[in-house]
């Protein structure tokens, strides 16, 4: 399998993050707004997922949403995901299929935290999927700018230069 196949097979658009993706799945059963959080200015529906694809030298950069975010792995290498959780910290998941080096089939991003993407070293490409719940809407979407991020988490300064577009 190669990257080229997985984009024309699955017909994947680039994402403004990096990397590509395809919506697969959005429910028909919505959440009005009242019954969600505050910082949700509109009804949202149940879920929505996607297929997502990174290649070697390039990065889904650092980005928030106002939901969970549940990450699948499906096919090739193992795929780094950074979280800036609630306290501040910075947690790096391996997502893969080697379990006997610590990767894992599927995390869950919290809502309302900073995180972003890139492939391991040695991996040529990685193929996986998110899950949205509330289901993701362009609207809760917000790109870090690396002096702002940098800013509130100095400490994480090197990371934040590597996955930031801005």
């Amino acid at each position: 399998m190669t990257v080229e196949k997985l984009i024309a097979h699955y017909s994947l658009l680039p994402h403004p993050e990096g990397g590509w993706y395809k919506e697969t799945y959005r429910s028909t059963i919505n959440i009005i707004q009242n019954a969600l959080p505050s910082n949700f200015t509109e009804g949202r529906v149940f879920s929505t997922a996607i297929y997502f694809l990174l290649e070697q030298g390039n990065f889904s950069a650092f980005h928030k949403i106002k939901s969970d975010e549940c990450w699948h792995f499906y096919w090739g290498q193992t795929l780094l995901v950074y979280v800036i959780n609630q306290q501040g910290n910075l947690d790096i998941i391996k997502l893969g299929s080697d379990i006997e080096n610590g990767e894992v089939f599927q995390y869950v991003v919290p809502a309302n935290c900073w995180f972003a993407s890139i492939p391991a070293d040695h991996a040529e490409y990685c193929f996986v999927g998110c899950t949205v719940s509330p289901g993701f809407d362009f609207n809760d979407f917000e790109l870090a700018k690396a002096e702002d991020l940098i800013n509130e988490f100095p400490n994480l300064s090197e990371e934040i230069k590597k996955l930031c577009r801005q």
